[in-house]
């Protein structure tokens, strides 16, 4: 059970998917599919849902994109598909959702940087698409970016900070910007006549102290849910331990509604990574179950075999491979906790703590794998059978843990 007090907010309803208040918190993605391609967009739309995402954004940026969009939903919810979609919209959001009513209707949120709606028709702008959401009982996201930030409310508060005896510095500075320009636009959303849990709020930065700076300045100014995310988090590793890094410590806070990692994908590379990487951050800070976790240990001197670390991750395989059909007969399975170890110095304990656990012999070690259930001692595997033994052991525990 999580020890972390999440903070309270209201609940906004996303196309029957509730973020904020006790609700877990949301995975949610975005395709990188020219929206304009129909099929092209709801394969890939598809492909994050089925990997777990609950969300899923997509760009619609002009008119070819707008006209997609219902041919998009129609044809998700043709497969099977019914996760919720939302259209990201920059500059010319206003015109797009009035002169496409269907995409409008269609769409389950939409994301508004009140940075790019407009100059001199900002406000009148930013309203109209308001007004569209209220017309179509649709929530938005107000999500604003330190990359794209209201150039009028930046130099408003620089303006003043300058006259300050003691000028703050300017990240400050900016960071204040972004709270302020959230605040003032949920509350001209409010004015016009947006219900109050219709609104979600983002404030998304590149850097790991200020995502966390500017997220815990945030929080206490509303009850409204928070998206969290590292806007360019970046590729591969990086990408990973800096979106980790950036949202683990506000989500053990108890901040944080909704999540997406940002990671730019490698050329051919899967965009699903996204969604798993999310699914892990939330698992291993215990907030969420997705799947069963595997343990394992790195290796060093005691196991100069790769057999163990070959078995971990034959074993991680087969739970993956797995997990269709044990989500549907085994409810619970998801929080199974299974440790594969590769000597006698933390086996047999990482073993007891886990589910079901087996040690492996190191090098030197008297080849034999005790297998240790729920804490207990049950068998010694020896062999070439080992392997699937043992998976016979794990499919046998949750049939009988996990099943009716």
């Amino acid at each position: 059970m999580s020890i972390v007090s999440r903070r309270e907010t209201v609940v906004v309803d996303v196309g029957g998917v509730k973020v904020g208040g006790d609700h877990p918190i949301v995975v949610q993605s975005m395709t990188n599919t020219d929206t304009a391609d129909v099929e092209a967009t709801a394969r890939q739309v598809q492909e994050l849902a089925e990997a777990g995402s609950e969300l899923v954004r997509v760009t619609v940026n002009n008119d070819d994109a707008a006209r997609a969009v219902p041919e998009i939903v129609a044809r998700l919810r043709d497969r099977g598909v019914e996760t919720p979609i939302i259209g990201d919209f920059h500059y010319n959001g206003h015109i797009l959702l009035t002169r496409y009513p269907d995409a409008a209707r269609a769409l389950a949120k939409y994301r508004i940087n009140p940075g790019n709606v407009g100059t001199s028709r900002r406000d009148e702008n930013f309203q109209a698409i308001i007004r569209v959401a209220m017309d179509n009982d649709k929530p938005v996201r107000i999500g604003v970016n330190w990359g794209s930030l209201d150039q009028r409310l930046l130099t408003e508060l620089m303006d003043e900070n300058a006259k300050r005896e003691r000028p703050r510095e300017a990240g400050a500075v900016l960071r204040d910007a972004m709270v302020e320009s959230a605040l003032r636009s949920a509350a001209l959303a409010e004015e016009t006549g947006l219900s109050h849990d219709r609104i979600i709020f983002s404030a998304k930065v590149s850097s790991v102290q200020d995502l966390v700076a500017v997220y815990r300045q945030l929080s206490p100014e509303t009850d409204h849910p928070l998206h969290l995310g590292l806007t360019e988090a970046g590729m591969g590793e990086k990408g990973i331990v800096a979106t980790t890094a950036g949202l683990a410590p506000l989500l053990l806070e108890g901040i944080g509604d909704t999540i997406r990692v940002s990671l730019t994908p490698e050329p051919g590379g899967e965009r699903t990574q996204e969604v798993r990487v999310a699914q892990q951050i939330l698992q291993s800070l215990g907030l969420r179950s997705f799947e069963p976790q595997v343990t394992s240990c790195p290796g060093c001197g005691r196991t100069t075999s790769t057999f163990f670390q070959e078995m971990a991750q034959d074993i991680q395989g087969y739970i993956r491979e797995q997990m269709p059909e044990w989500r549907q007969s085994y409810p619970g399975v998801e929080e199974l906790e299974v440790a594969v170890m590769g000597c006698v110095v933390n086996g047999p304990g990482e073993s007891k703590h886990a589910n079901i656990g087996i040690s492996l012999p190191g090098t030197f070690e008297e080849p034999k794998a005790p297998v240790y259930v729920d804490g207990k001692h049950v068998t010694t595997l020896k062999g070439e059978g080992l392997v699937a033994e043992f998976k016979g052991i794990l499919r046998e525990y949750v049939e009988r843990r996990y099943g009716p």
